[in-house]
């Protein structure tokens, strides 16, 4: 009789361990990864990867908005609570060297296409004024190699979304190649032949294959590699505004048994901008305008941040996730769609205005479209769906206070059928187009941009201010990093907590 128990007892152990091993499956007893069993796959889940160059940030909850005056009385950053999940952001400002291996990759691969090349080049120009003598940075901040390590500026958010597309591309292409899915054909990569993401999963990347490739567990044979397989990255891509905000305040240092004790005013703990540390004690804490005419402070002086234009990268202390210059330096571009009451009615998760759904491209014969002749897939903005959670593919207008544009006030099909979406009270068409007679700049086109520049006083260095530009427009004072989202399996936090 007690040998029965231990044998069930035994057997109890050995089953549970192979339940929790997931070598057969919890709820059916089918046996993972045995053609004998149909091959259903089953991969183990490895602790989430940190894709090059970027910092893991953790979820959790935070005040976004305006924490003191409201200087300019814009009235469209209005405290409000809100949680975002775990995600990844670039640990420095994209740097002029950076996005000139973009440049030289493009010029390289799309030998047919010059007008691609000239439309990724970043506006030097911008560093022109009527009444300023800039004309050497016009010629040297982007190309000299003693800017290498600056942060690129004149790039447009149209601009900055592409480099991120590249960006996921290469990292992806470069982690095929170490784990022998692909052979390197760098050299070979030519116009609409180049590898991308989306085209090698959807199997029309027609590149040369490593010995490495995964099994069918049925066959035995080679398949393509799956985004179930764990292998390929997430997209790069430009942070929301709320991701940005609560990357740049850092409040992790200034927290106790999940209480902020302080709200920041700026990404340290106080409100002067001043280090207070042993070892910069009185330096400035960012790259910013201390006054009028008064961009880096008195030569020969220990106090100053010394730049008075852009600074080097890592050139002032990291904050508290161990992210550098998300204050002051340059601007940054973020993902979404300026609007003034973008949060009066936010959500409470994950909150982002700037939502475009789409799906790949389809004939008429319901077939997908064949990838363009820059390799990329193509894909149409969805048009209406009688969903309840959306109805519309572009939801850059949802809720923002236009009762005509919005698709809470009106029946989401007639908006999507009509071509104008209105009379004159309507701040903007679909297309993102001004209406005759409006004088608003704020249009579909407008994307945020936030943390504060060299040209900037310290008002704007606060993480809750926000200001607005054209998608398609540059400036000397605005650059970006980018951010991908967490896949769950990072619980780490990677910053670096300063001494006190």
């Amino acid at each position: 009789m007690k040998f029965k128990v231990l044998v069930c007892a035994c057997l109890s152990v050995i089953l549970s361990g192979c339940f929790g091993k997931k070598q057969v499956s919890e709820k059916t007893g089918w046996k993972y990864n045995d053609k004998k069993y149909g091959g259903v796959e089953y991969v183990k889940p490895n602790k989430e990867q940190t894709a090059p160059g970027l910092v893991y940030i953790p979820s959790g909850a935070f005040i976004m908005g305006q924490i003191a005056d409201d200087i300019g009385r814009e009235w469209d950053k209005t405290p409000r609570r809100v949680t975002l999940d775990s995600y990844y952001i670039d640990e420095t400002e994209i740097t002029n060297q950076h996005y000139r291996d973009y440049i030289f990759w493009m010029t390289k691969v799309y030998t047919n296409f010059p007008n691609v090349v000239r439309k990724a080049l970043p506006d030097t120009l911008v560093w022109r004024k009527a009444l300023a003598y800039n004309e050497p940075y016009v010629q040297t901040y982007f190309r000299y190699p003693s800017f290498n390590d600056y942060p690129v500026v004149g790039v447009t958010w149209l601009q900055a979304n592409d480099y991120c597309l590249w960006r996921t591309d290469r990292v992806n292409e470069a982690e095929l190649i170490r784990k022998g899915i692909l052979i390197s054909n760098i050299p070979d990569q030519q116009n609409e032949n180049n590898f991308n993401s989306d085209a090698f999963l959807a199997g029309e990347y027609e590149g040369e294959l490593g010995k490495k490739q995964p099994k069918d567990i049925a066959t035995g044979e080679p398949r393509s590699v799956k985004f179930e397989d764990g292998i390929l990255y997430p997209k790069y891509r430009l942070p929301t505004e709320a991701e940005f905000e609560y990357a740049a305040r850092a409040e992790i240092g200034a927290t106790s048994e999940e209480r902020i004790i302080e709200r920041r005013l700026y990404g340290w703990n106080g409100s002067t901008l001043r280090d207070p540390s042993k070892k910069r004690r009185g330096q400035m804490m960012a790259n910013f305008q201390r006054g009028r005419g008064d961009l880096s402070g008195v030569a020969t002086s220990s106090q100053n941040d010394g730049y008075a234009v852009p600074a080097p990268i890592r050139s002032f202390p990291p904050n508290d996730f161990g992210l550098y210059d998300m204050i002051g330096n340059v601007n940054e571009w973020v993902m979404d769609v300026y609007r003034p009451l973008s949060f009066a009615d936010v959500e409470e998760f994950n909150p982002y205005r700037g939502n475009v759904f789409v799906d790949r491209a389809k004939d008429t014969e319901g077939k997908f479209l064949p990838k363009d002749s820059l390799g990329r897939i193509k894909f149409d903005t969805i048009k209406y769906v009688d969903r309840y959670n959306y109805q519309m593919g572009d939801s850059r207008n949802y809720k923002d206070g236009d009762k005509r544009s919005s698709i809470f006030y009106q029946d989401a099909k007639n908006i999507a059928d009509s071509v104008n979406m209105g009379s004159n009270d309507v701040y903007f068409q679909g297309n993102g187009e001004k209406q005759e007679g409006m004088v608003s700049l704020i249009s579909d086109k407008s994307r945020v941009y936030k943390g504060g520049s060299f040209l900037d006083r310290p008002y704007w260095l606060r993480p809750a201010t926000r200001r607005f530009l054209d998608q398609d427009r540059a400036s000397v004072d605005i650059g970006f990093r980018c951010a991908m989202s967490s896949l769950g399996g990072n619980t780490k936090v990677e910053g670096k907590k300063k001494k006190k």
